[in-house]
Order: C-alpha cells, then sequence, then structure tokens
C-alpha cells in the first residue's frame, strides 16, 4: 500500500504538469518568448531538486513539497517540449507503413472468409483489428443506443483478451527461469506489433503499457497493485505522447481503469466472500455488475461531456455483450489461422457467425427498449 501510495505522490504531480502543458499550449505557442521561459524554468526547477544533496531520513515537508514541484515542472516541460517541437508520437518511417499494410491485408483476408452474412466479416474485422468501415448503419446505431460502443472500438478489453490467449498458450512451456522471460519477450512483441498494426489508440496503448508493465515485473519477481500500474502507465503513456492527454479515448480508458481500481471493490464488498453467501453463477453475475457499474460511474460525466448521452441500458448490456466478445475474438482468431492454412472446418466457421449474429441481435433488441 505504502509503494502505491509513493508512485502515486509522483505520478500525480508529473500528470498535472503536462495536463497544464496541454491547457496552456494554445497561448504559449502564440508567445514563443514566454514559452521558452517556461522551458528552462522548468530545467531549473528539475535540475535543482534532482540535483540536491540527498537526504537519508525522511523528507520534510519543504522536500516533499520541492519533489511535487519538480515532477510537475517535468510533465510541464514534456508537455511544452511536445506542443512547440510537435514531436508527438515518434516517426517509426517504412517500419509503421509496413505494420499498417499489415493490418489492411489482414482485413482484406477477413473478407475472403465465406460467411453466409456479409454482415458477420465486418463485425469480427472491427473487433479484431479495428476497421469499422464496413458496417452498416443499422447494427453501428444499435451498438450506439445500447451503449456498447465500446466494443466494436479497439480497447484495452481486446488486448486483454488476446494477451491471456497468448499467456493460455506459452503456458504449456512451463515456468522456468529462462523460459520464463522468453515467453515474457514473446508475448509484449507479439501485443506490441497487434498494437501498432490496428493503428496504436490511446486506449490499446494504454492496455499494452499494462502487459509491459505485468511482464517486466514477473521476469523481475515483483509484484504491484492496479493502483500502481496504472500511475506508472499514466506516467510512461504521457511521456511518450503528451498529447494524447487530450483525447477522449485516452480520458476514458485511464477514467474506466480508474472506477475499476477504486470504486469496483468497495462495490465488490457489499457481497462478502466469506461463506454461507451465493457462489458460482450468481457470484460472476455480481462482480460483472458491479465493474460495469463502476466503470460507467467512472467514464460517464467524460462522455457526458463530449457526446452529451448516457447509455440508461449499459448494465444489461455488458452482462450480455462482454461474455459474448470474450467467445468471439477467441473463436475469430482461431478461424482465422486455420483459414489461414485452408484447414478450417465448416462447424467452427457457422459457430464463430453464430456468436456474432447473437450479439448483434442481441445488442439490437436492447437499443429498441
Amino acid at each position: 500500500m505504502k509503494v502505491a501510495r509513493d508512485i502515486a505522490g509522483l505520478a500525480v504531480p508529473y500528470v498535472a504538469g503536462t495536463a497544464l502543458a496541454a491547457w496552456a499550449s494554445n497561448f504559449l505557442c502564440r508567445c514563443p518568448h514566454i514559452s521558452s521561459l517556461v522551458i528552462y524554468t522548468a530545467i531549473i526547477i528539475s535540475s535543482a531538486v534532482l540535483l540536491a544533496p540527498k537526504h537519508h531520513t525522511k523528507p520534510s515537508w519543504v522536500m516533499r513539497t520541492a519533489i511535487c514541484i519538480c515532477l510537475c515542472s517535468c510533465g510541464l516541460l514534456c508537455g511544452m517540449t511536445a506542443e512547440i517541437l510537435s514531436v508527438g508520437k515518434p516517426y517509426l518511417g517504412i517500419f509503421m507503413e509496413k505494420i499498417g499494410e499489415l493490418g489492411s491485408s489482414t482485413g482484406r483476408f477477413i473478407d475472403s472468409i465465406d460467411f453466409r452474412n456479409t454482415e458477420t466479416n465486418a463485425i469480427i474485422k472491427a473487433l479484431v483489428i479495428g476497421e469499422r468501415t464496413d458496417i452498416p448503419e443499422h447494427i453501428t446505431k444499435a451498438f450506439r443506443e445500447s451503449g456498447a460502443s465500446h466494443i466494436l472500438a479497439l480497447s484495452g478489453l481486446h488486448l486483454g483478451i488476446i494477451y491471456g490467449i497468448l499467456a493460455w498458450i506459452s503456458s504449456i512451456f512451463g515456468n522456468a527461469p529462462l523460459t520464463k522471460s522468453i515467453k515474457s519477450v514473446f508475448i509484449v512483441m507479439t501485443c506490441g506489433l497487434y498494437t501498432l498494426a490496428t493503428g496504436a489508440g490511446p486506449s490499446i496503448v494504454r492496455a499494452f503499457i499494462f502487459i509491459l508493465i505485468r511482464e517486466t515485473a514477473k521476469v523481475t519477481g515483483r509484484s504491484g497493485t492496479l493502483t500502481s500500474v496504472l500511475m506508472v502507465s499514466l506516467m510512461i503513456h504521457l511521456t511518450v505522447d503528451p498529447h494524447a492527454l487530450r483525447e477522449v479515448g485516452f480520458q476514458l480508458s485511464y477514467a474506466a481503469i480508474c472506477g475499476i481500481a477504486f470504486i469496483f471493490p468497495w462495490l465488490r464488498d457489499f457481497w462478502p466472500k466469506k461463506d454461507g453467501g451465493f457462489k458460482g453463477p450468481l457470484r460472476w453475475i455480481w462482480e460483472t455488475a458491479t465493474l460495469s457499474i463502476s466503470c460507467q460511474i467512472a467514464t460517464g460525466p467524460i462522455a457526458w461531456l463530449y457526446f452529451r448521452s448516457f447509455p440508461i441500458h449499459f448494465l444489461l448490456t455488458n452482462l450480455i455483450a462482454l461474455p459474448l466478445t470474450g467467445l468471439i475474438i477467441p473463436a475469430s482468431l482461431l478461424t482465422l489461422c486455420l483459414h489461414a492454412f485452408g484447414i478450417c472446418p465448416d462447424i467452427l466457421l457457422r459457430a464463430t457467425e453464430m456468436l456474432v449474429t447473437a450479439l448483434s441481435e442481441a445488442l439490437t433488441i436492447i437499443s429498441l427498449m
């Protein structure tokens, strides 16, 4: 708990500095002299605190304040540098072009699969690679009005499912120290490749950073709470791409994780795990419901601010859509792999199509309620 609190004490002022840079960017970019003064001041403050003599005793409130100012200045420096130099996301040249071609070719391959209903191809493309241009308007409307738009937009949910599949497959190779390191490198590289191939949106980048931190902790024998991982991820994300703070996807993604980290445990514990209570399916329904409510409490104000909408059936939608999505993505990936080798059985094609149809029809019914 102390470690998580200390990490939060480092992350919060840093993020505040980055947010300040984003808020003041329009004014500062029109005033280059003031911008330069702000950057030099941030450098001086950060350097002064970082180069100060170390104390082995418990830091006083003055030292704590100085550290917060230093971190805020570092965040301000990072954000201002990105604004003035327009460094945003790093340019990876030919590599990024090839990765983009990989995503496009995967989309064309999905279109070539012989599903009876072409809507199935379109929905699978959205769920697997984030390509939504071919989805009919009535399906997009059903997802939106039922509160399941996040299912079509690639997010931490999708990468989390893929991460779970990779972890399950790699578990057959054992847990020897060297094997564990090789598995972690394989998982991180595969998830990173998938993140880049699907456009590296803020939500999926956040999920990738979570995976990177988790796998690094496993290899080094460390552990951490969701709160500490959240704060470290936030600092890394904004250091790499300070512009992300303005994006709605970034705000919704981290708000959802905040809901899971801070609200979900409190709601979940209303039904204690002690003996004598209901277990099994009822417990799963309870935890899924409280998880959805926690995320909605955290993301609802942001969604209302930007979109002036609030999905009133979000609880029913998530209880149906999340399990189906958790089945559709593995089934779709298995179908793609087997179809690539020309050995995909017809029963797998029909089962995958049935799951996609069930998801689409269920959300259409909910949207009409």
